[in-house]
């Protein structure tokens, strides 16, 4: 396997965007709940004071607050732990944001379960399954630094409600500044017309990884970034089931309501094929290193490259 550098964490590139956008869009609002040091929007309250709010330990009263400030044509971004944010306040988002699809940016940190020693508590593996069901809600998960800047960059333009997921490790780095990316869309790592390996966020490189492993078994993969979870980019599904014997997902969420659920449902009805996917199967993880907990719950490239192998052997 190739050796990785590692770059910024996901969570600070965020913050870092987040202040340097403060110059130039006025109406953007930040909100936080008391853990601006860990979602690192303290950098837009040092910059922004009189725009930054802190709610405390009240995430449903942030996103009530949130509700408010879209409507009055503010641009406000919550953040805090993605477990805290959405399970706390799921009806507030229902209810005040999506509910009158209000232009409200979600950026939860903290996502899966590579959160670590913190435990189960801390560790959101149900986020995209809960966030999905809201109508209008574009969900982004970027792999890296660079991915996550575009991001928050890119969705200030657009005026709709947006959840997007970032983690607590320093995430490998796989793009570039230069790297083109598309407004709900994803993005095609690899070539390949043996198999296709799908994944977002922090398990992406596992899935390049595995691809070079597969080349060496002379087995050629299709690696796409599916960075946007919803809308799901049907298109691109629809090719790799027509050009690829079959598809792996790896995703760090439960199976349950994730990515691969969503993938089986679309394609189940469009061009059924061979799925795999790997994920977290009906459990909550525990206190641990990522690696010894990605280890524990199968999330690892050794998986990925079984689960090809055997689509490649079984066919279609």
């Amino acid at each position: 396997m190739r050796e990785w550098n590692l770059g910024k964490p996901t969570r600070q590139a965020y913050g870092e965007t987040l202040a340097e956008l403060g110059e130039e869009y006025p109406e953007i609002v930040v909100l936080d709940a008391d853990l601006s040091k860990s979602t690192h929007t303290y950098i837009f309250g040092e910059k922004f004071p009189e725009r930054f709010f802190n709610f405390g330990i009240a995430e449903a009263n942030m996103v009530s607050a949130a509700a408010g400030l879209a409507a009055s044509g503010k641009i406000p971004f919550c953040s805090s732990f993605a477990c805290f944010m959405i399970n706390k306040a799921f009806e507030q988002i229902r209810i005040g944001v999506a509910g009158s699809r209000l232009n409200v940016k979600f950026v939860a940190s903290h996502g899966g379960i590579s959160v670590g020693e913190d435990g189960f508590t801390q560790q959101s593996v149900e986020d995209i399954a809960l966030m999905t069901t809201f109508p209008e809600f574009t969900i982004v998960v970027p792999a890296d630094e660079f991915a996550t800047k575009w991001t928050i960059r890119e969705c200030v333009k657009h005026p709709e409600p947006v959840y997007i997921r970032t983690g607590r490790p320093r995430a490998p780095i796989i793009y570039d500044e230069n790297t083109k990316f598309e407004w709900k869309g994803t993005k095609t790592l690899e070539k390949g017309e043996d198999v296709t390996i799908i994944s977002y966020g922090l398990t992406l490189h596992m899935a390049l990884d595995a691809h070079n492993k597969l080349l060496k078994k002379g087995i050629k993969s299709r690696v796409i970034d599916f960075y946007t979870i919803k809308p799901l980019d049907e298109e691109t599904l629809l090719k790799a089931s027509e050009e690829t014997k079959g598809i792996v997902i790896i995703e760090e969420h439960l199976l349950n309501g994730g990515l691969g659920s969503m993938v089986a449902r679309f394609l189940s009805d469009k061009n059924p094929c061979k799925i795999k996917t790997i994920g977290i199967n009906d459990a909550y993880a525990e206190s641990g290193k990522p690696d010894e907990l990605f280890e524990k719950f199968g999330l690892t490239v050794e998986n990925v490259v079984q689960k090809a192998e055997e689509i490649m052997s079984n066919g279609r």
